[in-house]
């Protein structure tokens, strides 16, 4: 089990709000960095002399740095104090995105972009450790979504802030505004957040622990494949903007932050649902993105009607926050690997889609084809989801028939949806 304020073992902070605002600080940078480059692609792929596919390969290079940096420091950094942590992987994102503010030409800005992305996992994981240390066991995916808005709010505000200091100012600018943002996270972290040390049993291979897991390697794979569809539109929804809706370079972050506010409402909605019924909420997060997703190539032609598909797509992606606190419950005692391997399989997710969205764009599809490419996407993710949970009660039903079996018993966390 995750281990919660009442564990003797990590100090109650004084100021848990505080922790969760310097928490949700952090996430808020790692979400105008991660999605703002998207809607940057149309600059920097001008500026570098590169095509729009071309200048996908900084998203992707991004996300790749996320898929190793995340169990790679998850595993290696089992013994560090999670304070330290999160403050030397929030120093580390401020560097990377600072050299990519810098970046003379498209393969500096890969290298930069990828270096940008080692932490982002591991951030995440450990700060929803954290975060989920302050409260008690039944408000621990709320908790979690509280530090996520940090990302979702990115969206709303920062996402079309760096778009538009991207057309004012140049794309570097972007990227520059989310290094200050880092080092501010850096400073809250150190006022605020509690001093966490490790267990005394913590160890490199016990977190490796975790990928021996069946439900921890299907949820990953839940994400890793059902997130796709969304970075698959999103990617290069800033260009369809311009090209096919017929948007002014002005409307286009407006029409990002409707993203952004349906990505808020969703993770909290979803959350709240999550904590009464975690596996139906997943399912049903899972079928509205695929829904949306199926609207998106008969909404790009009309600004309206995109608006209202974006705002359902941004709501849709709220199921994100569900899978993190899964696997909380499925990762027994290798919390840190599974936590962060969550945003693994999410920046897997972010590679994916816009590689596919890419090959549909360059063989001539159009834009409106990587919605139905995120259709496929979600719904291979949703059949993923649904497997993990047969396989889940297939295990309940052998435990039930156990002679050992007592129904007075709490179900163990790492079956699935938490005790009641």
């Amino acid at each position: 089990m995750i281990e919660t304020s009442a564990d003797p073992a990590l100090p109650p902070s004084r100021h848990p709000w505080l922790v969760l605002f310097a928490l949700a600080t952090g996430a808020f940078a790692i979400g105008t960095t991660e999605f703002a480059a998207m809607s940057l692609v149309p600059f920097f792929s001008r500026d570098l002399h590169i095509t729009e596919p071309q200048a996908g390969h900084a998203i992707s290079a991004y996300a790749l740095g996320v898929v190793i940096g995340a169990p790679l420091i998850a595993v290696l950094a089992a013994r560090i104090n999670r304070r330290s942590l999160l403050l030397g992987l929030m120093a580390l994102f401020a560097l990377g995105n600072g050299l990519s503010a810098m970046a003379a030409d498209y393969h500096s800005l890969l290298a930069f972009r990828f270096l940008s992305g080692v932490p982002h996992g591991a951030y995440f994981g450990i700060a929803a450790l954290v975060a989920a240390s302050l409260v008690p066991a039944d408000k621990r995916t709320l908790s979690v979504a509280l530090v996520m808005t940090g990302l979702t709010l990115a969206t709303v505000i920062g996402v079309p802030l760096a778009n538009w200091l991207g057309q004012d100012l140049g794309w570097r600018s972007g990227f520059a505004v989310v290094a200050a943002l880092a080092l501010m996270t850096v400073t809250l972290v150190a006022l605020y957040a509690p001093s966490q040390p490790p267990a005394e049993n913590a160890s490199p291979m016990r977190e490796l622990g975790a990928l021996r897991r069946e439900q921890v390697v299907l949820t990953l794979l839940t994400g890793a494949i059902g997130f796709g569809g969304l970075f698959c539109v999103y990617t290069y929804a800033a260009s369809a903007m311009l090209e096919v809706t017929g948007l002014s370079p002005g409307t286009v972050p407006l029409m990002l932050g409707l993203f952004g506010i349906g990505m808020t409402a969703g993770n909290l909605f979803w959350a709240w649902l999550a904590d009464r019924h975690q596996s139906r909420a997943v399912v049903l997060a899972m079928i509205e993105l695929a829904l949306a997703l199926a609207l998106y190539p008969f909404a790009i032609g009309h600004g309206w009607s995109l608006g209202i598909v974006v705002v359902l797509i941004g709501f849709g992606s709220g199921f994100g926050t569900i899978l993190q606190s899964r696997l909380m419950d499925v990762a027994g005692d290798a919390q840190a690997l599974a936590a962060a391997a969550h945003h693994s399989a999410f920046n897997a997710a972010n590679a994916l889609g816009p590689w596919l969205g890419g090959i549909a764009l360059a063989a001539g599809y159009g834009y409106g084809a990587t919605g139905w490419i995120g259709v496929g996407l979600s719904l291979a993710g949703l059949g993923l989801f649904l497997l993990a949970e047969m396989r889940r009660r297939g295990a309940q039903v052998g435990r039930e028939k156990s002679p050992h079996f007592n129904a007075n018993d709490p179900i163990p966390a790492q079956t699935g949806d938490r005790a009641r």
